[in-house]
C-alpha cells in the first residue's frame, strides 16, 4: 500500500540552524532517509518552502480568489512530504516514528486513494 507521510512542525520548534543540535538533526535526517531509500519503500520525498511563499486558490460563487499564505492558520506547518510503498499501516507507522521531527512536531500518515487519476 502507498502512504503519504505529511511532516509538520511549529516553525519555531526544533533546533536552531547553525547549532550543534541542528547539525545532529540533519545527520539523523540523512540517516533515516538513506535507510528509507535503501529499503526500496520510498517513492518520493521533498521538502516544502515556508508558508510565507504559499498561494491559495479558491473559487466561490464563480469568482476566483487568490490569496497569499496557506488555506488555514495553524500552529503547525507542513514542511515536507514522503510517499512510501509498504505492506500495511503498521509498516508505515514504523517509518513515521523514525522521522526526527516526531519529538517536537508530528507525522500524519495517510493512505493514498485507490482511485487512479490520469496525469
Amino acid at each position: 500500500m502507498k502512504y503519504m507521510l505529511l511532516l509538520r512542525h511549529e516553525p519555531t520548534a526544533g533546533p536552531a540552524e547553525g547549532t550543534p543540535e541542528f547539525d545532529a538533526e540533519m545527520t539523523s535526517w540523512g540517516e533515516v532517509m538513506g535507510e528509507l531509500g535503501r529499503s526500496g519503500s520510498m517513492i518520493a520525498a521533498h521538502g516544502l518552502d515556508t508558508e510565507a511563499t504559499a498561494t491559495t486558490v479558491r473559487i466561490r460563487n464563480g469568482e476566483s480568489l487568490v490569496s497569499d499564505g496557506p488555506f488555514a492558520e495553524t500552529k503547525e506547518a507542513f514542511f515536507s512530504y514522503i510517499i512510501i510503498d509498504v505492506a500495511d499501516l503498521d509498516a508505515a507507522l514504523v517509518w513515521a516514528r523514525k522521522m526526527p521531527n516526531v519529538t517536537y512536531g508530528s507525522v500524519e500518515v495517510r493512505p493514498l486513494s485507490s482511485h487512479e487519476q490520469d496525469g
